[in-house]
């Protein structure tokens, strides 16, 4: 009976007749809205500017939003675009970078001090010459330049690069791959991921 109640919740949710089957562990459906300003709910987030909703063991115990309160992710695309064109940076690679790092939250703050959009550590941005992190502009031209300079430093190789921006340029010049962090080896992933999402969804 519990199952079936379950079950019903997700198809509710779903709101577009998709029949979603609830299992144990996490189960995740995202929030989207399409070129139209129409809202759709889906399993696989195939376009930008989704939500991400995650239910837990399969019930409607615990509901989160991915990117919280003013996530946008449009809303920084004109100076995504400006600063690719700045450093010669892919914009949706930066745009997926921004995405895994903050979420798209101009004020996101990390437990080791990360700040901003692209997450910029506070030695990081003093050497970057950046007054404020939490200004959107001033994160994303300082976050940029400095992942260009990890593509110049790794001779383009997108995967080391986005390594070195997790756990720094040293140990992935050291081992010349991947450190073997989970958290880093996820990270690299999750943004190549989102990367290639922005480049379907173009």
């Amino acid at each position: 009976m519990t199952r079936k109640i379950d079950l019903l919740i997700c198809v509710i949710i779903a709101g577009a007749m998709t029949l979603l089957v609830c299992t144990e562990g996490w189960t995740a459906m995202f929030i989207c809205k399409n070129g139209r300003g129409e809202t759709q709910f889906t399993n696989v987030p195939s376009m930008p500017g989704c939500n991400e909703i995650v239910l837990k063991g399969g019930t409607m115990g615990r509901v989160s939003f991915s990117g919280g309160k003013g996530y946008n992710p449009e809303r920084y695309d004109r100076e995504i675009s400006r600063v690719s064109r700045k450093y010669k940076v892919d914009p949706f690679l930066i745009k997926a970078i921004i995405h895994t790092e903050s979420d798209f939250d101009h004020r996101a703050v990390s437990k080791r001090g990360a700040r901003g959009l692209m997450q910029l550590m506070p030695d990081t941005a003093r050497e970057l010459q950046v007054r404020d992190s939490f200004n959107a502009r001033q994160n994303i031209d300082a976050g940029t330049r400095y992942f260009k300079r990890l593509l110049d430093m790794f001779k383009g190789n997108v995967r080391l690069s986005l390594a070195a921006y997790n756990a720094g340029p040293r140990l992935v010049q050291e081992l010349n791959d991947v450190p073997p962090f989970p958290e880093t080896v996820r990270y690299v992933k999750k943004v190549l991921d989102q990367y290639r999402i922005y480049k379907i969804s173009r």
